[in-house]
């Protein structure tokens, strides 16, 4: 498993407990420094079964600049928010496991994290 992370974020360090504290194999992605491709983004959010605005950090202060409150949130418009994703990693919330098995979660939660694990 991989687990995007940001060092500096304290659910970041949590999930990384919980999988230590469990002997889970896995992989770290400073993920600010290793930004995702807007392709890896897509495909988290397939196997997350969610939309790029469900996991965008709307209250970082890039999001405020770019206006993000204010982009529709449709289908259509999907492509735009992924590309912001990809340029902006910041704007990405975290952490977020990806399982070998196809899955993935957004690990904020301690109940996250274990399912992650199953």
């Amino acid at each position: 498993m991989e687990i995007w992370i940001n060092p500096g974020c304290s659910k970041c360090r949590a999930a990384l407990s919980i999988l230590d504290a469990e002997d889970a194999g896995y992989t770290v992605r400073r993920y600010l420094e290793a930004p995702p491709s807007a392709a890896e983004i897509r495909d988290v959010l397939d196997r997350l079964g969610l939309e790029p605005w469900d996991i965008t950090r709307t209250g970082e202060t890039v999001a405020a600049r770019l206006g993000l409150d204010g982009w529709p949130r449709e289908t259509e418009h999907r492509d735009r928010w992924i590309q912001v994703l990809a340029d902006h990693p910041v704007l990405i919330q975290r952490p977020i496991i990806t399982t070998d098995d196809g899955r993935a979660v957004v690990a904020r939660t301690e109940e996250a994290v274990r399912s992650a694990l199953m």
